[in-house]
C-alpha cells in the first residue's frame, strides 16, 4: 500500500489550526462570568497545564485560563484541583503539570522508571534510605493529605529513634515524598497558600475508576497503547504538528513517540501534512478545526502550552521566544517574566510584567513590539493589561 499523500497547508493555515486547537478565536464569556463549564472547555482543549512556582505576576497555572476566558474566579480552578471529584490532578506530564485524572495512568511508564529517570536526589533517597521512604509512605497513607513539614513532624513524633539512626532531616523527607510522587505511589490533593504540595493516598486524589488502575499497576494500559493515546492527546491539542511538537507535549522520547505516530497514521487516526516552509513532516488531527480567520487578543503565560515548543513558536509566529528568568539581569533582552501578546493570529509583542501587590499596581516594566505589529494592537494590549490588573486585584496599570 502506498503512503498517503500529505495534506498541504500554508503557514497561515497551520497557525490558525494551532490557535483553534488551543482554544483561541472563540468569544470569551463576559468578565467574571466564566463557569466550571467554561473551565472544563479549556481543560479539554489544552489537556496539560504547566505549574511553576514563580509568583512575580501570578502562579502560572491560572494564566492559561485567563488568556482564554478573561477575568475569572481562580477559586474555580482551585476547586477543580483540590476537591473531589477532581477535574485536574498533578503529575510530571510536560513539567510539573495539571492533567485530567484519566491521563494519569497513561504516564505509568514514567512512574516505573522513577529509580532510573528521576532527579539524582530522588534516586539516592530510594537507594540509600529505603526505610525512610517506607516510613514516609506509611505516614501519608495513614494521615494524608500532608505537607512535607507535616510529614516531618509526624515522623519525629512516631519514630524518634529511627530519625536519629537515619541521619534524617527535612530535605531527606521532602526528597522521599518527591520520589514517591514521581513513582506514582502517592498523589497531590492540591497546594497550600504557600504553594506546598499536599501529599495524599492515591484513593484520596483519583476518581474511583482511575484509583483502581493506580492501586493495581498490572491493570494500567501497556506502554504501546499509552504512547499512542498520549500522542493523540498532543495531536488534538496541537491541531497540527511535527513529531518533535507532539513528543514535547508529554516529554516523550523518539523511541516512544515514533512507533506510536507510525501506527496512528496507518490506522488513519492522524493525517500526514506538509506545511509551507517547514522542513519536517507534520501530522494533522483529522478533527482539527481549520478556521479561515482567527481573531484573538490575549497575554500568554511564558509557560502557556501554545508556546512550549520553541521551534514551533518560531515557525508559526516568527517569534524566537526564550525564558529569561534564569538569565542574569544584565544579560536579559526582554525582561524577567515576559508574556507574549497574541493579537489577531500573530504574536505581536512581549510584555515584562510584575504585580506590585503592596502598591496595587500592575507594573509594565517593558513592552517590546515585534516588527510589523499593527497599530491597533496598542489599544488592544492596553485593554488586556487593564483586565489583568482587575483580575489580579490591582488598582491600576503603571
Amino acid at each position: 500500500m502506498s503512503a498517503p499523500v500529505p495534506v498541504r497547508l500554508s503557514r497561515a493555515q497551520a497557525r490558525r489550526i494551532a490557535l483553534a486547537a488551543q482554544g483561541f478565536g472563540v468569544p470569551r464569556p463576559p468578565a467574571w462570568a466564566a463557569s466550571t463549564r467554561h473551565l472544563q472547555r479549556v481543560i479539554d482543549q489544552v489537556q496539560v497545564v504547566q505549574i511553576d512556582s514563580v509568583n512575580v505576576l501570578s502562579r502560572s497555572h491560572y494564566l492559561p485560563f485567563f488568556s482564554r476566558l478573561g477575568p475569572f474566579d481562580r477559586g474555580l480552578l482551585d476547586r477543580a484541583r483540590d476537591r473531589a471529584p477532581r477535574r485536574l490532578v498533578e503529575y510530571w506530564a510536560h513539567e510539573a503539570s495539571l492533567i485530567p485524572p484519566t491521563t494519569w495512568p497513561l504516564l505509568d511508564f514514567r512512574m516505573r522508571r522513577a529509580r532510573e529517570d528521576a532527579w539524582g536526589g530522588m534516586r539516592r533517597v530510594a537507594r540509600d534510605h529505603p526505610e525512610l521512604v517506607a516510613a514516609v509512605l506509611a505516614e501519608v497513607q495513614a494521615r494524608g493529605p500532608l505537607t512535607s513539614r507535616q510529614v516531618e513532624a509526624a515522623l519525629e513524633h512516631d519514630l524518634p529513634r529511627q530519625r536519629d539512626e537515619w541521619g534524617w532531616n527535612w530535605s531527606l523527607t521532602k526528597t522521599a515524598l518527591e520520589h514517591l510522587f514521581w513513582a506514582g505511589r502517592i498523589g497531590s490533593s492540591g497546594r497550600t497558600a504557600q504553594f506546598e504540595r499536599r501529599y495524599a493516598p492515591l484513593e484520596r486524589v483519583l476518581p474511583a475508576s482511575v484509583a483502581a488502575l493506580a492501586l493495581d499497576p498490572d491493570t494500567r494500559p501497556p506502554d504501546t497503547e499509552a504512547f499512542k493515546r498520549l500522542v493523540m492527546i498532543a495531536a488534538r491539542a496541537h491541531g497540527v504538528g511535527t513529531e518533535q511538537c507532539l513528543r514535547d507535549y508529554f516529554r516523550l522520547k523518539p523511541h516512544q513517540a515514533r512507533p506510536a505516530l507510525e501506527a496512528l497514521v496507518a490506522e488513519g487516526k492522524l493525517v500526514p501534512a506538509a506545511i509551507e516552509g517547514w522542513r519536517r513532516p507534520a501530522y494533522l488531527h483529522p478533527e482539527a478545526r481549520r478556521p479561515r480567520a482567527v481573531h484573538a487578543q490575549a497575554l500568554l503565560s511564558p509557560f502557556d502550552s501554545l508556546v512550549w515548543q520553541r521551534e514551533r513558536t518560531a515557525a508559526l509566529f516568527d517569534m524566537d521566544f526564550r525564558l529569561e528568568i534564569y538569565v542574569p539581569a544584565a544579560a536579559r533582552v526582554h525582561g524577567y517574566y515576559v508574556l507574549p501578546f497574541l493579537f489577531g493570529d500573530e504574536l505581536v509583542a512581549r510584555c515584562d510584567l510584575k504585580a506590585d501587590r503592596v502598591g496595587g499596581v500592575l507594573r509594565v516594566q517593558a513592552v517590546h513590539w515585534e516588527p510589523g505589529a499593527p497599530p491597533q494592537a496598542k489599544a488592544a494590549l492596553d485593554q488586556e493589561l487593564e483586565l489583568m490588573a482587575e483580575w489580579l486585584g490591582l488598582r491600576t496599570v503603571g
